[in-house]
């Protein structure tokens, strides 16, 4: 109702002749302007964006710099950006951890540390590989014990073999639910 009433007290102002209020698309098809004489305006979009606007050409010395630098043996160029960090008294990178994230291995030193990582792991998953199907009952209580999962949850994981059981436990008390799994007819791995 208020909408309706705001609405039309809009629709009797006087507006400017330049601007023409918004109708709804199925009334026009194309811009309407109030004035007879006025022409749509037609935008031209650039073949490339450049934020920063056209630039100057660079200085001869650039220029200069830019050729010597290019000049310069692959170790040599190399050197040039510490030099610049300490003659221009830049601070110091920190560098990031990338503990967690997954960056692939391009080479064999990424693969050498992956092997470190894997000798310091603290926290290890457990997975159901598999399990006798007359001992399933005792795998399903077994997974129940320490997952805390209702019947049909833990069901439907031990159905699901191979699959992961529990994630981020310690050494030990994976080796404990190991031996538990593997006393009730299953068989599960430590990852």
């Amino acid at each position: 109702m208020r909408i309706t009433t705001l609405s039309r007290y809009i629709r009797r102002l006087p507006w400017p002749e330049a601007f023409v209020p918004l109708q709804p698309r199925a009334f026009h098809a194309d811009v309407v302007t109030r004035d007879s004489k006025g022409k749509p305006i037609k935008y031209k979009i650039p073949q490339s964006y450049d934020p920063y606007g056209p630039r100057p050409p660079p200085s001869d010395k650039i220029v200069q710099l830019a050729e010597r630098i290019a000049a310069l043996s692959e170790e040599e160029r190399g050197h040039i950006m510490p030099a610049l960090s300490e003659r221009l008294k830049l601070p110091k990178l920190q560098p990031i951890s990338t503990e967690g994230m997954d960056l692939g291995s391009d080479s064999g030193a990424a693969g050498a540390k992956v092997e470190e990582k894997k000798a310091e792991k603290t926290a290890f998953d457990i997975k159901l590989e598999k399990f006798d199907a007359a001992a399933k009952i005792k795998v399903i209580k077994e997974v129940r014990a320490f997952t805390n999962l209702g019947l049909k949850e833990a069901k439907d994981l031990v159905e699901k073999v191979p699959t992961v059981l529990k994630q981020g436990v310690t050494k030990e008390e994976a080796n404990t639910i190991i031996e538990k799994i593997k006393a009730a007819g299953g068989v599960a791995v430590m990852e």
